[in-house]
């Protein structure tokens, strides 16, 4: 029975691998072992940066809110539990856009929130 050499199979990996460390510094971008072991980090990276995206995102939401929230004269916890009350069910995310965007239609909010704690 004749040898198979991996040969092409061989290339092709390495050729993804040096693509994906393309624009790396140094040798990570040129060299295999090297390249690979950058790769093989920065997919690490990737992988727990799209986790944390979410929990970032959330703070900010909540920190606008909160600081909006305070221009009213009212805190965001105070905020989030008088809309609970009174039914309203908007998200953080909807709630951050307001607050930045339409201030009027948060304000609007914030006293039927405020109507409900009372």
């Amino acid at each position: 029975m004749a040898r198979i050499k991996g040969g092409l199979h061989t290339h092709k990996r390495r050729k993804r691998v040096l693509k994906l460390a393309k624009g790396y510094r140094g040798a990570k971008s040129t060299q295999f072992r090297t390249a690979k072991q950058a790769v093989m980090k920065s997919l690490k990276y990737a992988y727990v940066g799209r986790k944390l995206r979410k929990r970032e995102f959330r703070q900010l939401w909540i920190a606008r809110i909160n600081a909006a929230a305070r221009i009213n004269d009212i805190s965001y916890s105070r905020l989030m539990h008088g809309l609970k009350l009174a039914g309203v069910e908007v998200n953080r995310k909807m709630l951050a856009e307001m607050a930045v965007n339409d201030a009027d239609g948060f304000a609007n909010l914030v006293t039927v929130a405020k109507g409900k704690l009372n």
